[in-house]
């Protein structure tokens, strides 16, 4: 059978798209797929958009700094590092609860084992452009009325699906099948109804 080609966008700061990734790894152990983990940033998304506050636009410019020291990662030790990183940020942020900070940083970096100095990279702006390209790769998938996560899987490209909690074993494997299945179809292009529950995690 072929191997699927998935490729998830992701904020670091984004609940849902941690949900969305954490169904995608037990997608990965009944489906056979091969995932590519990719940077986006909500505060490029955002920022010249006047509806979003101040306050979400300063913390999103804050997560700019793990999606830095993502990108540094990729560039050194090619894409696989990405998944990694991720996972160590988005237990800190999204189970810990931590915040955007230094502390993070350092954690996630020691979680991966790489080394302490790449702390430097969460200031180093010069990597924007790198997120820029990535994240632009990602909308040019699917319009500039989204958000985070955006998933591609061959040449079928969605937002979402905004899940929770996140299914598990053959559950999440149907899951995939049906949101791959319809998304498919080039004149579909939403289904939504109100959340009524919060990112559930565990």
């Amino acid at each position: 059978m072929t191997k699927q080609s998935v490729s998830l966008w992701f904020d670091t700061l984004c609940p849902w798209a941690w949900m969305t990734s954490r169904w995608l790894c037990e997608v990965s152990a009944v489906r056979n797929v091969d995932i590519t983990w990719n940077v986006m940033s909500l505060y490029f998304l955002n920022k010249d958009r006047p509806t979003i506050s101040a306050e979400y636009l300063d913390n999103a410019k804050k997560a700019l700094g793990p999606l830095r020291i993502i990108s540094q990662a990729e560039k050194i030790y090619g894409p696989k590092i990405k998944g990694d990183l991720y996972t160590a940020f988005g237990e800190e942020i999204h189970l810990n609860k931590m915040k955007f900070s230094e502390e993070l940083n350092v954690k996630a970096i020691a979680k991966t084992e790489l080394p302490s100095d790449f702390i430097k990279y969460a200031q180093d702006e010069s990597l924007d452009s790198v997120i820029l390209e990535s994240h632009n790769a990602g909308i040019s998938k699917v319009g500039e009325d989204v958000g985070t996560p955006i998933i591609s899987v061959d040449e079928v490209a969605f937002f979402g699906p905004v899940i929770s909690p996140a299914p598990k074993g053959e559950e999440a494997g149907k899951l995939f099948d049906s949101v791959v299945g319809v998304a498919s179809y080039s004149g579909f292009f939403e289904m939504k109804r109100t959340r009524t529950v919060k990112p559930i995690f565990n």
